[in-house]
């Protein structure tokens, strides 16, 4: 049994005539008529009722026409899926991500994208924004999600979220009944920061020059873990973007009185080459970010 004489008795059987069949699938007359013939010596049943002026299913052959037309489909759709990923771009993606972002935005995005592209791998390189940013410019990895600070002319960027950086406190800490908080509050509070390189970092420290005061630095991290613990254990206070604070209640954080916003965007050198892969990836984001 062939596909070809599943697609010719199919369609004999939405037009009710060889002749017609034929005609419609740019075949010989006799070709049909004897994929049919074969069809029904190697069932062993007689699918039609032949006069001379129609031809009509057997009750047989409308049993074998539903399991024919679910045949072809499955087919077709087959062939099509494996067309689709055909054309898939498959390779691997540089992507910078600074330690926030990677815990509270790219697991999403990573779990949305590796449904839609499963032969692309993704290969994080961690850092703060603004070695990220560094090297993207430097053409060292592909992409980036990066929080904004000052525009470069090398780099291109998509827009994905935004937010507020939040002052994170232990419970018993005085601050704590307070529903927002003033910078000059915060004076002689011991610091517990983001690496140098993190754009977080460079916000609080030109906070703390815009109020005219030298913080008290008493640890530097890249684990967000490692501030939220010790915040907990009462070693100082943090700066943390709301959609992390939020989801610790073992601290307390709220918003500064003059809030501190923050913009994360996709940025990628638009002067470099961009292979089929990255090029998936910012179509991929671009279409998130619209319906969102």
């Amino acid at each position: 049994m062939e596909l070809r004489q599943l697609e010719y008795f199919q369609m004999v059987c939405r037009l009710n005539s060889i002749s017609k069949a034929a005609e419609q699938l740019h075949v010989a007359q006799p070709s049909v008529s004897i994929a049919i013939q074969k069809l029904e010596e190697e069932l062993e049943i007689q699918l039609f009722y032949r006069t001379h002026r129609r031809i009509t299913l057997t009750a047989e052959g409308m049993v074998f026409l539903q399991r024919v037309n679910t045949i072809l489909t499955l087919v077709g759709d087959s062939i099509n899926e494996m067309n689709d990923l055909k054309a898939l771009p498959k390779g691997s993606i540089k992507i910078g991500i600074p330690p926030m972002i990677g815990i509270f935005l790219f697991p999403r995005i990573f779990a949305q994208f590796r449904k839609k592209f499963p032969h692309i791998e993704l290969s994080a390189v961690e850092g703060g924004s603004l070695t990220i940013h560094n090297l993207i410019e430097q053409g060292r990895i592909d992409i980036g999600i990066i929080t904004q600070s000052d525009s470069s002319s090398a780099l291109e960027i998509l827009p994905i979220t935004t937010g507020q950086i939040h002052v994170c406190l232990p419970h018993c800490h005085p601050l704590s009944t307070l529903s927002s908080i003033p910078f000059d509050k915060l004076v002689d509070q011991p610091f517990i920061l983001l690496k140098e390189d993190t754009y977080n970092r460079q916000v609080v420290l030109e906070e703390c020059k815009k109020h005219l005061f030298v913080p008290q630095i008493v640890f530097s991290s890249s684990q967000v873990e490692t501030i939220i613990s010790l915040v907990e254990l009462e070693i100082g206070i943090s700066f943390l973007f709301d959609a992390i604070a939020r989801n610790y209640p073992t601290i307390y954080s709220c918003p500064l009185s003059e809030p501190m916003n923050f913009h994360i965007v996709l940025a990628w050198n638009k002067n470099k080459y961009l292979t089929s892969t990255a090029k998936a990836f910012i179509n991929f984001m671009t279409s998130m970010h619209r319906h969102q």
